[in-house]
């Protein structure tokens, strides 16, 4: 039987995480290490500052289930290397997060990053959100679509240091079009912190802001989402501008 690292970034206690679980056992040995509380916005963050805990909640045939202190990529650092102790691990996989990590929110997303670590140490690995951010959101409804896209990846030569950005829309089961692979869309957060005013009178910021659609091409994430698919984007941990090593070669630097 294969074995599965499962992480997410919305806490052990998490729905999601509950759903992606389910949908993952029938696939081989279950080691679930998730973050102790909500980690979401935490990127590629790891913990240097403070102990790192993982406790174990569950043990029974075929799955295990610990808890840890720390960042989402703490919990597949931890995953491989305790748990998990010289034993091959086949895949990694991350979430299903509350909301979407389409476009560049790649970047912030504790559950990506997960992800993204999982590859840099040569395991294939999915992340997997729903763009719903009700606290009853029903991740049951893409349960089939996913399904599919796991026993795909199982069965696909994913180079190293490659990892898929898996986004579903907000929509019934009925509704989902499909799947499509696609490009990171060209989009970014325009913030704003609002000023606030604590009981004692201190000064604090809130941040807001919204999410402004740049160049989305008919082959991008979110606008495959908007048209009710299913969104895989290849993502790598390698940020090299290759196209611009020969311009800057040309400067006088």
């Amino acid at each position: 039987m294969l074995n599965i690292l499962i992480t997410n970034d919305d806490g052990i206690r998490a729905k999601g995480l509950r759903t992606l679980i389910e949908i993952a056992r029938p696939f081989g040995n279950i080691t679930v290490v998730a973050p102790q509380d909500p980690m979401s916005g935490m990127g590629h963050a790891i913990t240097v500052s403070r102990p790192l805990r993982l406790n174990l909640l569950k043990k029974e045939e075929n799955y295990q289930e610990y808890v840890c202190v720390g960042t989402p990529v703490d919990c597949v650092k931890m995953g491989l290397r305790i748990p998990l102790e010289n034993q091959n691990v086949d895949l990694v996989l991350s979430g299903i997060n509350h909301g979407s990590n389409a476009s560049s929110n790649v970047i912030y997303s504790g559950t990506m990053g997960a992800a993204i670590e999982a590859s840099i140490e040569g395991v294939k690995s999915i992340g997997f959100s729903l763009l719903d951010y009700h606290h009853d959101a029903d991740f049951m409804q893409a349960a089939d679509f996913m399904r599919k896209i796991i026993a795909d990846v199982i069965e696909t030569q994913i180079p190293r240091g490659i990892s898929l950005n898996v986004n579903i829309p907000k929509a019934k089961k009925e509704d989902i079009k499909g799947i499509k692979i696609c490009t990171q869309a060209d989009a970014h957060w325009v913030e704003e912190y609002l000023a606030r005013k604590d009981p004692w009178n201190g000064d604090y910021y809130w941040l807001a802001g919204e999410f402004v659609d740049g160049n989305v091409s008919e082959d991008s994430d979110i606008y495959a989402l908007k048209q009710n698919y299913i969104s895989i984007v290849p993502v790598q941990y390698d940020l090299t501008a290759f196209d611009m090593i020969e311009k800057l070669k040309h400067l006088n630097l």
